[in-house]
């Protein structure tokens, strides 16, 4: 689980572009340069699970930003000297929320990881493990997480372990920390490389924000910065020029669900063989309304406008691909090189 203090400047961005959805964020990030964008992507890829509450912190401080500086800055200077000589340290790192330093180097609590972990293969570890070990991790965990886990061990094995759940005393501190730092090294970090699916999710989530051009220049800065995984990016990308590369049945299953009007919007200055691939897919009546449309002035439509009823499409496209609706032309790629 992410928290707010130990994410980068980049990594809190990314954060808050993603909490704000597709339409605000590609708004902002035409804004971004170049290099603001490597970084964005790279801090999204990095990202993890990030809470409600450590979201809202993270929110608090980027309005923050914004005003400070600004207030009674001499009052607050009288304020922190009148507690200085009023608290001790101890209490004034208590109420100013300052770790300490013993405090600061103690890794994180693992027991909510740990419950969301598969019982199955939280079950296996214990297996191999001593049944008081076993006990040890149990009992940290809620009820229904320690149950469910039981109930993939062996008999025998589930007997010993609440047999020493009930007998067990106060645990010393030393001990749990060996247990946290077993699971820690063996369950926990192999479940965060293995779970990387979040990541290319989001950091495709951004890339699709872009024009083409610009997602395929992005995508070769990435390439040649060695960045891992790509291909897991790659099956989640999909621009409005990619209908091209789509099935006759995907393409009509696509349209089927999409308005006349925005179709006509996003097929403003689209080539011949884009325009031709897009009515072949729809109903004849359709068509005919579009190409109707279509042969008109195209009037005060802002080039924004069609860009962004293309990328409204390829949203859907996207949408419809995760449901399993149709296979996107670059899993389809990857498929074959396989």
């Amino acid at each position: 689980m992410t928290t707010a203090l130990a994410l980068t400047r980049p990594q809190k961005a990314a954060a808050i572009l993603v909490a704000m959805g597709k339409p605000s964020a590609s708004r902002l990030l035409k804004f971004f340069k170049q290099e603001e964008l490597r970084a964005l992507v790279d801090a999204a890829r990095m990202l993890r699970t990030i809470p409600q509450s450590e979201l809202e912190r993270i929110v608090a401080e980027f309005e923050a930003e914004f005003t400070e500086g600004a207030g009674l800055l001499d009052s607050a200077d009288t304020m922190e000297r009148m507690l200085n000589e009023s608290l001790s340290p101890e209490e004034m790192n208590a109420l100013m929320g300052v770790e300490t330093e013993q405090e600061a180097d103690a890794p994180p609590p693992i027991w909510p990881d740990v419950e969301k972990l598969e019982s199955a293969r939280l079950g296996a570890f214990l297996a191999g493990e001593h049944p008081q070990t076993a006990a040890v991790v149990l009992s940290k965990l809620a009820p229904q997480a320690a149950a469910n886990v039981l109930l993939t061990l062996e008999k025998s094995s589930r007997g010993e372990i609440i047999k020493r759940m009930m007998t067990m005393a106060n645990v010393p501190d030393s001990a749990v920390r060996i247990v946290e730092d077993q699971i820690r090294a063996r369950l926990l970090v192999e479940n965060a490389v293995k779970d990387m699916s979040a990541g290319q999710a989001r950091v495709a989530n951004v890339l699709n924000e872009l024009e083409k051009d610009k997602l395929e220049e992005m995508m070769r800065d990435l390439e040649a910065s060695g960045a891992s995984d790509l291909d897991g990016i790659r099956a989640r990308l999909f621009a409005f020029e990619d209908i091209l590369l789509l099935t006759q049945k995907a393409r009509v299953t696509l349209f089927d669900g999409i308005s006349t009007e925005l179709v006509t919007l996003a097929l403003r200055g689209a080539e011949p063989a884009m325009t031709e691939s897009v009515l072949s897919s729809i109903g004849a009546r359709s068509r005919r309304m579009i190409e109707a449309e279509l042969a008109t002035d195209i009037g005060n439509i802002s080039s924004d406008d069609i860009s962004r009823a293309r990328k409204s499409i390829a949203s859907a496209a996207i949408r419809l691909a995760g449901e399993g609706a149709f296979e996107l032309p670059s899993t389809q790629k990857q498929d074959a090189a396989a």
